[in-house]
């Protein structure tokens, strides 16, 4: 009823979304007893009897867009059609997208409306999704697209006009090479997995890069946020299905909103795919109408435009003192890169992830560190579950656990596994987690997109702390158990016990390797079995010396 508000729905419709397409005898009778108890709720919460109407042949439920988030969503759309400017259009589009948690019914068991009614509603958030990223293109805002339109695209690779949005914000970027990988990603995966081309229009957007043409200007404005009313928030839309991390959010979002006497800083911290920037975006959402002077996200793992555009997102909490202002600073390496652009507001905040620990923040700027590590076992179930539905996954719950375990518990592993599982509507979950347990690291990667590979993600992680103390971890690996006492670890690293307990305080610091209890060190499991697969070399323990 709350999916088709306001209509008369008739009994055996009804019966039909509950007992599926073989009701019960009683269906009618039993079904009479649930519109009964839901009134008698409904009562208890002060809501009116007449809450659930009966009518000729069924019943109908009357709700407004300030009672039911779903017809909310609907007005805003309808609100943004008739806009008079597009960011107007916009920031309405925006806000209904910003009501959207998770994937639609990944609780309800129920195949008739995983059949009739879910559909519709992943296509109206695909079709405001895609105007939305067309009106931030038709404004110039290429550059501060790039990043939610690669993960979008990449998390519905079949959807091609995320594609053809990425390529265009890669091109207008001034980045035509990566624009034209792009091309070959989506290229790759239709004919791969649909055995067609790309569309015309892909096709004609690859023509017009190579031929170098225009298809638009570039927008070198600084990225602020202007005090208006509703705000403009300058942040990437959160994930439909974030699911995880609700603890750490709450956190967080209080320690940036607290009273204080100078600007909040937070520090997400944890080695790669454990979700730190989804976390971060996932909080700037939650506190945004905290910060009435704007919210900006800035991308910071592109070394060459780093101080751009870091001082173009973070000016407007340094300039003005006073200002209420939240910047995220996304994939910081070290402090050396931020310090300078930190606001000094009273009311301003930032918050920043980075594979590093960042002490040097907590020590200078009284920053918060949030550490993350893998999820637990029903937290890893919970991510899964919410991506493939909750009628597919409870038929084979043995095997979602097992799967879980297969991806180490790290979120960026997981949801390479439910993208496949997505790809893959009628493959069980059995048999994919019997084909991921033969080469977890090989198989944890998405076809034709490289950067969707747990393999790649790790060698770039380790190739940036270079071979000293990727050395170090490998020998852990290697040589200890997956829990290892102090001992263990020094014996395993073959130098003194105080080189050794400075090389494990430093793999911590780059969060490498866990402190599960004093003197007690442990590596994630993903890391673990990258690293064992690793050729050893003889030099190992000499890179560590």
């Amino acid at each position: 009823m709350l999916l088709r508000p306001n209509e008369a729905l008739s009994s055996e419709y009804l019966q039909r979304i509950v007992w599926n397409e073989d009701p019960p005898q009683t269906a009618r009778a039993t079904l009479q007893t649930y519109v009964l108890r839901l009134r008698r709720i409904f009562g208890k919460y002060g809501i009116s009897d007449g809450a659930i109407k009966t009518v000729p042949g069924g019943y109908q439920l009357p709700v407004t867009e300030e009672t039911l988030d779903l017809a909310r969503f609907r007005a805003l759309l309808r609100a943004a059609d008739g806009a008079r400017d597009p960011e107007a259009e916009l920031r309405l589009i925006v806000a209904a997208l910003g009501l959207w948690q998770g994937e639609p019914l990944s609780n309800i068991r129920s195949d008739v409306l995983h059949r009739d009614e879910v559909p519709v509603l992943r296509e109206q958030w695909l079709r405001s999704v895609e105007r939305r990223f067309d009106l931030e293109l038709s404004l110039g805002r290429c550059r501060q697209t790039v990043a939610e339109l690669s993960t979008t695209a990449r998390a519905h690779p079949g959807h091609e006009r995320f594609w053809e949005q990425l390529i265009e914000a890669l091109y207008r970027s001034g980045r035509q090479s990566d624009a034209l990988e792009a091309y070959r990603t989506v290229k790759r995966y239709v004919n791969d997995e649909l055995g067609v081309d790309p569309r015309p229009s892909l096709q004609n957007l690859e023509l017009a890069i190579l031929r170098g043409e225009d298809l638009g200007p570039q927008d070198e404005r600084p990225v602020r946020v202007q005090a208006v009313e509703p705000p403009i928030a300058q942040l990437p839309g959160g994930l439909p299905d974030f699911t995880g991390r609700e603890e750490e959010a709450a956190e967080l979002a209080a320690r940036l909103t607290a009273d204080r006497s100078g600007p909040a800083v937070a520090v997400i911290s944890g080695p790669p795919g454990m979700g730190k920037t989804a976390l971060a975006i996932q909080v700037a959402h939650l506190v945004s109408d905290r910060f009435p002077d704007g919210c900006a996200f800035v991308d910071l793992t592109e070394d060459g435009i780093l101080a751009a555009r870091a001082r173009q997102a973070a000016r407007f909490g340094v300039e003005d003192g006073r200002g209420r202002s939240l910047t995220v600073l996304d994939g910081v390496h070290d402090l050396a890169q931020i310090l300078p652009f930190l606001p000094s507001g009273r009311g301003s905040a930032v918050l920043v992830t980075s594979r590093a620990s960042m002490t040097g923040l907590v020590a200078t700027r009284g920053a918060s560190l949030h550490r993350l590590g893998t999820w637990e076992p029903a937290r890893s179930a919970t991510m899964l579950v919410s991506v493939i539905g909750a009628a597919r996954a409870d038929r084979e719950p043995a095997a979602i656990t097992e799967l879980a375990e297969l991806c180490g518990h790290l979120p960026f592993a997981l949801r390479i596994a439910a993208i496949r599982l997505q790809l893959r509507p009628h493959q069980s979950v059995t048999s994919t987690a019997a084909w991921l347990r033969d080469d977890p690291m090989g198989r944890l990667a998405v076809p034709g997109d490289p950067a969707m590979s747990v393999s790649t993600l790790f060698e770039e992680f380790f190739a940036r702390i270079g071979p000293r103390l990727t050395g170090a971890a490998q020998l852990l690996a290697e040589r200890c158990e997956v829990r290892a006492p102090l001992k263990q670890c020094v014996d395993a690293l073959g130098v003194p016990l105080g080189d050794a307990v400075a090389l494990l305080d430093e793999l911590i610091a780059v969060n490498v390797l866990e402190e599960d209890a004093p003197g007690v060190h442990r590596l994630s499991p993903l890391i673990r079995t990258f690293l064992r697969a690793r050729p050893s070399g003889r030099d190992l323990r000499r890179n560590v010396a």
